[in-house]
């Protein structure tokens, strides 16, 4: 019964699309470069994920570095040089300074090259955190440039609703 009603539903999501490719050659080349655009978004999406758990929840920074960050890398955290060394320099001293700090993804999406992680980062377990938007430009499977914008949870809000 589940296959039936699995693929009355492909069925019926596919009929539309083959109809506007048989009428229109463009539409059909469209269709399939949407589906492979949203498939690279996923697999880049999970490549970023893995990278920032390795690196801000295991403090692995070398190895996933190592792994997941292109030849170039462009920085655009004032704090962060370019490249893949001052990355893992920069991380490897700071968790030897907060050893407990830790990164937890609350939300991530992607868009073809882009992988955008919205995070709550914490110094150690009194920290009330900082909310951060992570943005990441994947090119070949290896993250290539960085963007962020960082926020501190305040200890009072003016409304009811977390930042996360």
């Amino acid at each position: 019964m589940k296959k039936l009603i699995l693929t009355s539903a492909l069925l019926l999501t596919a009929i539309p699309l083959l109809s506007a490719c048989s009428q229109n050659p463009s539409a059909a080349r469209t269709a399939v470069s949407t589906l492979s655009s949203a498939d690279q978004a996923a697999e880049n999406k999970k490549t970023v994920i893995d990278f920032y758990e390795g690196v801000f929840q295991k403090h692995q920074v070398a190895a996933y570095a190592d792994r997941y960050i292109g030849n170039q890398y462009i920085q655009h955290n004032p704090h962060v040089p370019d490249g893949k060394a001052p990355f893992v320099n920069y991380f490897t001293q700071h968790f030897k300074e907060n050893p407990q700090a830790q990164s937890v993804i609350k939300r991530a999406a992607a868009e073809g090259d882009l992988v955008f992680l919205h995070v709550l980062s914490t110094e150690n377990g009194q920290d009330k955190g900082t909310a951060i938007v992570d943005i990441f430009r994947v090119e070949n499977g290896k993250i290539v440039e960085h963007w962020d914008v960082q926020q501190d949870v305040p200890a009072d809000s003016a409304n009811s609703n977390t930042m996360f």
